[in-house]
């Protein structure tokens, strides 16, 4: 009997009229249409449901990765035939335990990620969902406008502020959008604590010492530099009067309240204090107004005090940073920069001449005088941290993806940063348009030089002066073998990790036109391979011939999760207990229609029997290419080609196939069944396969087939005549009964073997270890583009896979090496921790060099800084080493924390950018030139 869901009707006969709630198929075409044509405005209102309720929703509707359809879903999400409906929306593990507040001012769990932890819908959706599902509690949040270009994004974080009352010391929580103004703050706060905002006066106190007042005005708190967690005081009029002598001023003249540093927390992501903040990105859009930004200088108008010289104090460049929640990537890039001698003797001198306000590539300088400033400081006298609220601000607003408080890559923020910089420094005010001539066949050295006089002619500032270099880029077309050259510059040069360690990975492989019985192959590959590298061990391992091509799939419930067919997809999006499939196919079977046949089985014992049985999955699916499908006919021949190797010498139709289990699976076919029958020879299958093709033609169909459509969730039945509409892709559902069960032996199409089948735990070997030269060598091989990098060839007028094949021509004062410890996929993000091994003194780069440098510049270079990730991709910390060139020692830079190192003990597997200086040449006048090491 089948249970109504609350919202069905009963009528007076007993037959069930179901309403919008309980069709899952509805709620689904509900939901994304609502999502479509959702509108994105600064103001409008959005909500949080927790991912682990909405993927139960997902797989009960068959709703694709959110928020689109279109986009292919997880393997969990995937619709199942047994999916319950879920029951009341449940946020409660995404809500920190003991907060008792409602809506906005509900306190969500730290460190919270989109899509892993909650998703984000629109007022719309969530009405339907909540008049579906009620439950809650309820998380709206505000769309909000970010940085310059005013990106939208959903503020999931809003600004929590901890408000310190000065008559009793006592402390209570505020929660406002950054976007809110001082004027908001002030109302909520005396709304609070019962009293007017005219008699009180708020304070910035962070660091619990008193900062500067916070006016009572329009100013946003994002524009005061108001950072999360931190501490702001509220002083009360006592007799018409404000209090004075409470807390402690920025001048350190009183006693604090509590400790100025805070404890570390074990449970944060940063390893700093536990702050945390973010928005959402998912329904982000940049709004490109073209405006001027001609009043992003407000705050500047007067900076001759902030770019005077100023000398290096006694015991400068030892100022730690302070995180202000998860800003400890910032702190490793930004020390590692600090501590770069050609910027910290630029940004001690007056550069005023140099800021470019006009550069529409630019900050119009902000950012430059806000990153001198900061260095300023660092290396003033004096070991007092730093808290770097005002370039952060800076950061967020021309970068909003570094906005908020969640954690971020150092090398992505350091390219921003000497992209910035540069531009903001540039020298050339007005940009010459120059159009780059071709090789002709002319020197290197010569076309070489001509693209540098032609970069710097466009960029010339400090940071091209000392860090850019340029290598030498060579395409081949593989078709007319065209060569393109091209001298491109760098700023630095992401070197991947090659590795030797192995993988043993298994593929089922099937003949797609069935000439052959399926046969699981295990093969060896490295394990940080690329999908190419498995397609060659598997074609070596099955003899694949030369006019034979592999199609490489992934089969999840029976079905054709997702094709392998992006060559350079990584190894490591593969997972141990999935199962891989490799269909063999001719080579000229691109311009045919792909047929993808699924099996399922009338299960006659489901729970959910109401018309005879439930129709459900099984067996692994099959793939073929056929040349014209223009009817039912056609299908059919394919079928019965591709279950040829499989039909049973002696027909058992009374043995007893399979029996049905309680989980809906089938048990193996008995054994008095299937007898010897395994065995068929290939010249004996083909034969027998011919017979029967001319058989079939001439009668109805042979198996009863059904046209289902892209997500298995209609199916339609075929006859011998129904037309078939010309696509690339045509998949069949293929109902099997008694008679196929007795005339195919299906015990070949079931179990599929997993990719790796875990044995009894090993001991684990010594972690690999690789040489930065070993890194060199990969980076500049000869290598194809990947299918997303084709590169248009002028000769053959079209794009083409070419090879790609660099040489560094011209190397910078400053190297910046970065290891490619991260690889993303759609499907899985990895961080490799391989030791590299890296030399600190002496790295010599001449063998690499394309060129003589005739000014006799020395391709010898000397560690002085080293950006460190620890940890996984979910969490981690960044920390810095570097250098202090003019007393010759190392330090550690821990966010705040500054302590001396042993060079000896700064190469670690947490490497991550390194920074090299070049060693200079001098003369000693009689004999070999002698390297030194130019101390500013």
């Amino acid at each position: 009997m089948t249970i109504p869901d609350s919202g069905d009707m009963l009528m007076d006969n007993g037959s069930l009229i179901v309403s919008p709630s309980s069709s899952p198929q509805l709620q689904k075409e509900i939901v994304r249409d609502l999502t479509k044509n959702s509108v994105s405005k600064p103001g409008n209102l959005f909500f949080l449901i927790s991912n682990r309720w909405f993927t139960g929703w997902k797989k009960y509707t068959g709703f694709g990765a959110y928020p689109y359809d279109e986009v292919l879903p997880e393997p969990h999400l995937l619709i199942s035939d047994t999916a319950d409906r879920p029951g009341p929306i449940d946020n409660s593990n995404i809500v920190a335990t003991g907060s008792n507040s409602e809506g906005e001012d509900l306190q969500l769990l730290d460190n919270l990620e989109e899509e892993r932890d909650y998703v984000v819908v629109s007022q719309d959706v969530w009405k339907k969902l909540f008049e579906w599902y009620k439950g809650g509690p309820v998380l709206p949040r505000k769309m909000i406008s970010v940085g310059v270009r005013q990106e939208l994004v959903v503020e999931v974080y809003p600004l929590c502020l901890k408000l310190i009352d000065a008559r009793d010391e006592s402390e209570s929580t505020i929660r406002l959008s950054k976007k809110a103004s001082l004027h908001e703050l002030y109302e909520r706060a005396c709304a609070l604590k019962k009293t007017h905002t005219g008699k009180v006066r708020i304070w910035d106190y962070f660091n619990n010492r008193k900062q500067t007042i916070l006016e009572d005005s329009t100013k946003t708190l994002e524009e005061s530099d108001l950072q999360m967690n931190q501490s702001i005081l509220l002083e009360v009029q006592v007799n018409g009067i404000l209090p004075t002598g409470f807390g402690m001023d920025s001048t350190g003249n009183e006693l604090a309240l509590i400790p100025i540093e805070p404890l570390r927390s074990s449970l944060t992501i940063a390893g700093g204090p536990t702050l945390s903040n973010g928005n959402s990105m998912g329904y982000s859009s940049s709004l490109h107004q073209g405006s001027s930004l001609s009043s992003a200088l407000k705050d500047m108008e007067d900076t001759s005090d902030i770019l005077r010289p100023v000398l290096k104090g006694s015991s400068g460049g030892l100022a730690g940073l302070q995180n202000l929640g998860n800003t400890c990537f910032m702190n490793s890039s930004l020390q590692c920069l600090v501590h770069t001698p050609p910027l910290v003797d630029y940004f001690l001198q007056d550069y005023t001449d140099e800021i470019n306000k006009q550069n529409p590539l630019g900050m119009h300088g902000e950012l430059a005088i806000a990153f001198g400033e900061l260095l300023r400081k660092i290396w003033s006298s004096g070991r007092t941290s730093i808290a770097p609220r005002e370039f952060k601000g800076k950061l967020g607003r021309f970068a909003p993806q570094f906005s908020g408080y969640n954690q971020h890559d150092s090398q992505e923020l350091l390219a921003f940063l000497l992209d910035g910089l540069h531009e903001d420094l540039n020298r050339v005010k007005q940009k010459p348009y120059i159009e780059l001539k071709d090789c002709d066949g002319r020197p290197d050295e010569e076309v070489a030089d001509e693209f540098w006089r032609y970069h710097k002619a466009r960029n010339d500032s400090i940071i091209v002066d000392v860090c850019q270099g340029q290598y030498k880029s060579t395409l081949v077309c593989p078709d007319c073998k065209k060569i393109s050259i091209a001298f491109d510059p760098f700023m630095y040069l992401s070197l991947p990790l090659p590795s030797t360690a192995t993988r043993t990975m298994t593929v089922t492989v099937f003949y797609g036109d069935g000439s052959g019985l399926p046969m699981p192959y295990s093969v060896t590959v490295l394990k940080n391979g690329a999908c190419k590298d498995l397609k060659l061990a598997v074609a070596s391992a099955c003899c694949l011939k030369d006019d034979e091509g592999l199609l490489l799939a992934e089969v999840y419930e029976h079905t054709i999760y997702r094709y392998l067919d992006t060559p350079l997809e990584p190894l490591s999006s593969i997972k141990d207990n999935e199962h891989i499939v490799a269909y063999r196919h001719p080579k000229t079977s691109s311009d045919s229609t792909k047929l993808e046949i699924c099996h399922r089985y009338l299960d006659k014992c489901s729970p959910d029997n109401l018309k005879g049985g439930e129709w459900k999955l099984f067996l692994a699916p099959l793939v073929s290419y056929v040349k014209d499908i223009e009817s039912g006919d056609d299908i059919d021949l394919a079928v019965n080609r591709l279950l040829s190797p499989l039909k049973r010498k002696a027909f058992a139709s009374s043995a007893k196939v399979f029996s049905q289990e309680k989980n809906g699976s089938t048990s193996e076919v008995s054994e008095q069944s299937t007898g010897n029958s395994s065995a068929h020879s290939g010249d004996e299958d083909q034969s027998t396969n011919e017979v029967d093709m001319e058989d079939i033609s001439s009668r109805e169909l042979s198996f009863r087939l059904c046209l289902s459509d892209d997500r298995g969730l209609s199916c339609r039945p075929i006859a011998k005549d129904s037309p078939i509409k010309p696509a690339k892709l045509v998949k069949v559902m293929l109902d099997w009964t008694e008679k196929e069960l007795d005339l195919y032996d299906a015990s070949y199409l079931k179990d599929l073997p997993e990719v790796h089948k875990t044995g009894p735990a090993v001991k684990k070997t010594r972690p690999e270890a690789i040489s930065l030269f070993s890194c060199l060598d990969a980076f500049l091989k000869e290598e194809p583009l990947g299918p997303d990098d084709m590169w248009y060839c002028p000769r053959c007028k079209k794009h083409r896979q070419a090879t790609k094949k660099l040489d560094l021509w011209r190397l910078p004062e400053i190297l910046v090496f970065h290891l490619k410890r991260f690889s993303y996929s759609r499907y899985l993000k990895n961080k490799l921790d391989t030791f590299v091994n890296f030399p600190v003194h002496d790295l010599d780069l001449s063998k690499y060099m394309k060129t003589k440098d005739a000014t006799g510049e020395s391709y010898v270079y000397e560690l002085y800084a080293i950006s460190n990730h620890y940890g996984g991709l979910g969490g981690g910390h960044y920390s810095a080493y570097s250098k202090l060139i003019h007393d010759d020692r190392w330090y550690h830079f821990d966010d705040s924390h500054v302590s001396p190192v042993s060079e000896a003990d700064i190469r670690t597997s947490a490497a991550y950018v390194l920074f090299y200086r070049r060693v200079k040449v001098e003369s000693s006048g009689v004999g070999e030139p002698s390297r030194s090491i130019n101390i500013s």
